[in-house]
């Protein structure tokens, strides 16, 4: 039984059933696209449940119950499964088990709180730019299933796993995996902040070659400490300071290696400089930075040449909507960061820019955000307030930026876009970046955050 018919459910559903499985999906929730998946999986032969149909607990003769990754574990439908004994796999797990016998292609894996899809797409482009045939896949890309069962097999993955996908694993053995850092989220899913913690340092367990961590981040070091590895495998660390040995980090301006080299105490290998992550005039902020390194300990770890680590870091451009810059006014940047919809992303993009107008606001989901604004405080130019939670942030400037100007936008219109990036204009000075890194939702104005990252490109626009 498959529960769920997003774009995983329906990757597993059809997968299982060409290999003859008899195959039953179950979904509570119905739409046009949902629709259109069931009546393709319905010619094909698979039961499609909906609603009141949605047995309480699937039927005695079920061997396997496959998981959306959206679906908690609290789900009576899959506490059922568990109860009866019933395995339950994510689509992940279906897919580490559905790869050929022979040949099949070893997993870059990737996990974190923030960044963790900018740094599988810059693992990626390296390892294509060092001629490697590879694709980014899992919670980002190309479903895993399609990635794993390609015809024309890749011969290597850069897998991107989110805390729910690694919850539901249970095998997975990645020729190198990597935890970029950790902060609280998705609690209500998981439970509680140790349960989460606990899901994150999963990306180790079974590591084979390098178990890459942020020297930085003290919680990726000790979940590394705790996980299972296979013997021999090696803690490598990445840092945006000088690397000690068996770390990559920043010497000057170049990006060192001193894991990856014959003599770590006394060399390292230049992988790559600042100049070469430098896009529109504006050096990497330094969680971009730290992807950067992070992929590239990864490529490394996968036997990628010092040549194709700078190759792939120079063609590389940010995924949309994660600190992409969208237009130069004068001599004003703008910058869409509309993926740091909570407090720990937006403190990663507040704090890389010395002078910035910050347009934040929007479902702060109550989180509290006094923490951020403190340490945005010395480096606003201004302030740009939107969305529904607005005076929360508000108030949190009067306490600690009572001089900032603070412009509040009531419209929860989309259209307020425009005015917003007009108000941002009227404060930027020359040199100063305006900056969207809401630290919240979108959903109380935009349909989700690409949307508002749309919106706020297309104002920037206007303005030229």
């Amino acid at each position: 039984m498959v529960v769920g018919l997003g774009l995983s459910g329906f990757a597993a559903a059809d997968a299982l059933m060409q290999r003859d499985a008899v195959v039953t999906v179950v979904s509570r929730d119905r739409s046009e696209t949902i629709d259109k998946r069931a009546q393709i999986l319905e010619v094909l032969g698979v039961t499609v449940l909906f609603g009141d149909e949605v047995p309480a607990a699937p039927p005695e003769d079920t061997q396997l119950v496959v998981t959306s990754p959206g679906v908690p574990p609290h789900n009576a439908f899959l506490v059922a499964a568990d109860a009866a004994g019933i395995p339950v796999w994510g689509e992940v797990e279906l897919a580490w088990r559905m790869r050929p016998a022979d040949g099949a292609a070893p997993w870059l894996t990737i996990t974190g709180t923030n960044g963790k899809t900018t740094a599988v797409t810059m693992l990626e482009s390296i390892l294509q730019a060092a001629g490697i045939r590879a694709v980014a896949a899992g919670n980002v890309g190309t479903p895993i299933l399609e990635a794993v069962l390609h015809p024309e097999p890749f011969e290597v993955l850069a897998v991107e796993l989110s805390s729910f996908q690694l919850h539901w694993s249970r095998s997975l053995s990645p020729y190198a995996s990597c935890l970029l850092n950790v902060a609280p989220d998705h609690l209500d899913w998981h439970g509680s902040y140790d349960e989460y913690r606990r899901t994150k340092g999963r990306i180790f367990e079974q590591t084979q070659v390098a178990a890459v961590y942020n020297v930085q981040d003290p919680t990726t070091e000790q979940l590394l400490m705790d996980a299972d590895v296979v013997e021999g495998c090696r803690a490598i660390g990445f840092t945006t300071g000088t690397p000690a040995i068996s770390m990559v980090g920043v010497v000057d301006d170049v990006l060192a290696d001193r894991a990856f080299v014959d003599d770590r105490r006394s060399s390292a290998a230049e992988l790559a400089t600042i100049d070469d992550l430098t896009i529109d005039g504006v050096p990497p902020a330094p969680h971009y930075l730290a992807d950067a390194l992070a992929a590239a300990a990864l490529a490394r770890a996968y036997g990628v040449p010092p040549a194709g680590v700078q190759a792939g870091l120079r063609a590389y451009r940010p995924q949309p909507h994660r600190v992409q810059s969208v237009g130069r006014v004068g001599d004003v940047v703008y910058i869409d960061d509309s993926k740091a919809t909570n407090t720990d992303a937006a403190m990663a993009s507040v704090t890389a820019y010395e002078h910035i107008v910050w347009i934040a606001g929007g479902l702060l989901k109550g989180a509290d955000v006094d923490e951020l604004v403190r340490a945005a405080a010395p480096r606003l130019r201004a302030a740009v307030l939107l969305g529904r939670d607005r005076e929360q942030l508000a108030q949190a400037l009067r306490r600690h930026a009572p001089d900032v100007p603070v412009v509040d936008i009531a419209s929860t219109e989309t259209g307020a876009m425009a005015t917003v990036v007009r108000a941002a204009q009227s404060h930027a000075r020359p040199g100063d970046v305006v900056l969207l890194a809401p630290a919240a939702a979108s959903m109380d104005m935009f349909d989700n955050y690409g949307a508002r990252g749309d919106a706020f490109a297309a104002a920037v626009q206007g303005l030229q």
